[in-house]
């Protein structure tokens, strides 16, 4: 998990220098290498390696408009994702599908930036997988302010109607884009709204790689029994704004240094040379995953652009 967190950290650090290619002096989202938002997830990597931890290739994955942590932890493949970030040919969907609708159907991954868009697809996948008989499992990503979207309450409640094997994640890092949970929602836990759809609800607090896993597997386990969904909230943050050249006015003077300061990488890293871990094969772990990203990004950018000829291929009236 700690390597698969430093991997999705340094994707993003390599994403940054990249994204702003092309936009300075004069901020620009059209321009660059990576025209459009840019939504980056650093910050919330214990969210994804502590559920994905748990996961095989035949479970299926929607994430939301905040994606690489967790599909890097889902294993989809690192070239081709970042090859589709880039807009190459050689991306998962032949860059037409860019950062925000990631598909690699060989490990059940998909994301929308549409808000809770992923929900009841992953219910669908869920009941077909009850259906066939198979213990596979399906995992929603969703942020806290989804939860408030007529999607988030539908999917919840069919999911229990069919008993399916699915479990919905919100990772909460306290915003709906640029505003603050609290001024948006009734409730101060989204967890407790299982208990509406009768399944459990559970709260993991304090970001914690090892707390999600513990959480995670005890519902995951629960669905491959044939046993129903599950509700799990984490307490995550995000250390970036909203998308890349978000002014972030909206936060409160000091926020920011705040929660750099409870950074959950070198956190976890503390406490894993704490419990025994030696520095040497923690050093060794941090430079193979980010060797593994620095060559998908070399690769990425010498990869050719698709054909202008196929602008019209795979598009339906």
């Amino acid at each position: 998990m700690y390597a698969t967190m430093v991997k999705s950290r340094h994707f993003e650090a390599c994403i940054k220098p990249a994204y702003f290619e092309g936009k300075t002096p004069v901020f620009n989202m059209a321009k660059g290498p990576l025209p459009g938002e840019m939504h980056l997830s650093d910050g919330q990597e214990p969210c994804a390696v502590g559920v994905c931890a748990h996961l095989r290739a035949d479970d299926t994955v929607t994430a939301t408009h905040r994606p690489h942590h967790v599909a890097i932890a889902k294993g989809v493949d690192l070239d081709a994702m970042t090859a589709e970030i880039f807009g190459k040919a050689t991306g998962l969907s032949g860059g037409r599908g860019g950062h925000m609708h990631l598909f690699d159907a060989k490990v059940n991954f998909a994301c929308s930036g549409i808000i809770a868009q992923g929900l009841g697809p992953a219910v669908g996948a869920a009941l077909a997988a009850k259906m066939r008989g198979e213990d596979s499992v399906a995992i929603a990503y969703l942020g806290d302010g989804a939860a408030n979207q007529g999607a988030f309450h539908e999917a919840l409640n069919l999911a229990a109607v069919w008993n399916a094997p699915v479990v919905f994640v919100i990772e909460d890092n306290a915003y709906g884009i640029s505003v603050a949970k609290k001024d948006c929602t009734a409730v101060a836990r989204n967890a407790d709204r299982a208990a509406a759809y009768a399944m459990p609800g559970h709260f993991v607090a304090g970001n914690d790689p090892d707390a999600v896993h513990a959480v995670a597997g005890e519902a995951i386990a629960r669905a491959r029994r044939g046993e129903g969904p599950s509700l799990i909230e984490i307490e995550t943050c995000r250390l970036e704004g909203h998308f890349m050249g978000d002014a972030e006015g909206y936060r409160p003077p000091g926020e920011v240094d705040r929660l750099k300061a409870l950074d959950p990488i070198p956190r976890y890293r503390e406490r894993l040379l704490a419990e025994g871990f030696d520095a040497a094969d923690l050093d060794a772990a941090e430079a193979e995953s980010q060797r593994q990203v620095d060559a998908a990004f070399t690769a990425a950018r010498a990869a050719a652009l698709p054909d202008p000829s196929e602008v019209y291929d795979h598009v339906f009236a």
